[in-house]
């Protein structure tokens, strides 16, 4: 492709070590797409003749289809996925092929590509964050009224339910959605056009392009659109908090899930045994996507180390750019869908949870607050409480257990503030339902939340549907 400007041949060691076809293949379909594209353009500006623009577009969707098939011989010589199918094109249909890359340049080509191929993996990726947030407001629904210990510093704090603690983890996806949703305002540019950095004096129509390829604008300046890659990097952020998120919530499978908490079950199906010791049943899919959440961040990180330094405008370090992109999809894709089986086909003893969430010292807020309703100010009735929980641990007796003479050691003023047998009222039961303000874990506002969390994901799950069916035409 360059033969014109050098008289020696490239090394085969240098052809080895520049080749990029080996990963970027998989933009074949994008590349093709943006390639149909633009023929049709070049014919309307009047570049091509209507017969040469259907020989390109027959012969392009010819090599699109073998590629799909796994019948087209790749070769490293060509570097790339855009020369592979150009100099197919071109051997196939002869001197119109090279008429194809008029007006444009790889650089300009693969910037393009690529934001198809972002703006197609936002939409996907939205979908499976949707249907593992519907998986978890599902799941919530069902155990919205069992509770279950709230931990803070891995210590019991206050009576939960597990709906509650779920819905939190569905909350985290709502903000993933909107990142990403967010990201894909910015990746719906079209930089075709802008040819290797500064335009090209043939007369082509980006607008029609732009319509052709349903990006949502074109891109403002020809520098820059050929060497940014910031959405490509919003993207690697976006999918690195999902990758977050999800290691936390496979952090409390895997506790829940030991012998210490045995509050959780996961299908046999999203687990594994031991090679030596037979009784070993492993969460290995919570275990993996932790792992692989590190993954999701090393891939950010590179390609920002990747970008930091490189002059304007393209430069061949941009080539790197794609196994980080190309993992990144990969480990959501898997991670996002297995988590999705898993929640599905997971269950709770409501036995040990209930029993866990009995626990008389997490009712020591409540009580707290019962004394700020009569007027003790808040430190103070903190303090009080402090002492009649270690009043109760040095008794050896649950805090619920202690008597009005026990309690007054400590408080005298408080305690005749507060109704008689007030400690003994106190249940978890009752803490949580009186926590039914917006947000709280009370089972009506977890069933109100979870439905609508439901209703969210649905409309959301309609939508993008439809989103990805518009920008496939």
């Amino acid at each position: 492709m360059w033969k014109g400007r050098f008289e020696g041949q490239t090394a085969d060691s240098t052809v080895r070590y520049s080749e990029s076809i080996s990963f970027d293949w998989r933009l074949y379909r994008q590349d093709v797409r943006g390639s149909i594209a633009h023929a049709t353009m070049l014919a309307a500006c009047g570049i091509l003749t209507g017969e040469e623009r259907d020989a390109i577009v027959d012969g392009l969707r010819a090599i699109e289809r073998e590629i799909a098939e796994g019948r087209f011989e790749f070769r490293i010589d060509l570097e790339d996925i855009h020369m592979n199918i150009e100099a197919e094109l071109t051997r196939r249909i002869g001197p119109t092929g090279a008429k194809l890359h008029a007006g444009r340049s790889r650089n300009d080509q693969v910037a393009t590509d690529l934001r198809l191929y972002v703006r197609e993996q936002i939409l996907e990726i939205r979908r499976l964050v949707g249907e593992l947030g519907a998986a978890l407001a599902q799941k919530a629904l069902e155990y919205a009224d069992v509770l279950m210990p709230g931990y803070t510093h891995l210590q019991r704090a206050q009576p939960v339910t597990i709906g509650h603690h779920l819905l939190a983890y569905a909350e985290m996806l709502d903000r993933d959605d909107e990142r990403l949703a967010d990201c894909y305002r910015r990746t719906d540019v079209l930089p075709l056009g802008s040819s290797a950095l500064a335009s090209t004096t043939l007369p082509i129509d980006r607008e029609l392009t732009c319509s052709l390829l349903r990006f949502s604008r074109i891109s403002r300046n020809s520098m820059d659109a050929v060497s940014d890659r910031d959405f490509v990097i919003e993207f690697l952020s976006a999918s690195a908090l999902i990758g977050l998120h999800l290691s936390r919530f496979c952090e409390d499978l895997v506790l829940w899930s030991s012998a210490e908490f045995a509050t959780c079950r996961l299908a046999d199906a999203y687990c594994t045994g031991s090679s030596l010791m037979p009784q070993k049943r492993n969460p290995d899919v919570a275990e993996l996507t932790r792992g692989k959440s590190a993954r999701l961040v090393g891939n950010l990180v590179s390609l920002m180390v990747l970008l930091k330094a490189q002059p304007m405008t393209y430069n061949r370090d941009l080539q790197e750019d794609k196994p980080p992109l190309f993992d990144s999809v990969d480990t959501l894709h898997g991670a996002l869908g297995i988590l999705t089986e898993a929640v599905r086909t997971m269950e709770f003893s409501e036995e040990r949870t209930a029993a866990a969430a009995a626990d008389p010292s997490m009712l020591a807020t409540d009580v707290a607050e019962m004394l700020v309703q009569v007027g003790v100010p808040f430190r103070r009735a903190h303090e009080v409480v402090g002492g009649w929980v270690g009043l109760a641990e040095k008794l050896g007796k649950p805090l619920t257990a202690l008597q009005a003479e026990e309690l007054g050691q400590t408080a005298p003023e408080e305690l005749v503030l507060l109704p008689k047998g007030f400690m003994q009222d106190l249940s978890a039961r009752q803490a949580v339902e009186q926590r039914a303000a917006p947000g709280g874990p009370a089972p009506e506002s977890v069933k109100r939340e979870a439905e609508q969390c439901l209703e969210r994901n649905g409309q959301r799950l309609t939508a993008l549907a439809g989103l990805i069916a518009a920008i496939q035409q």
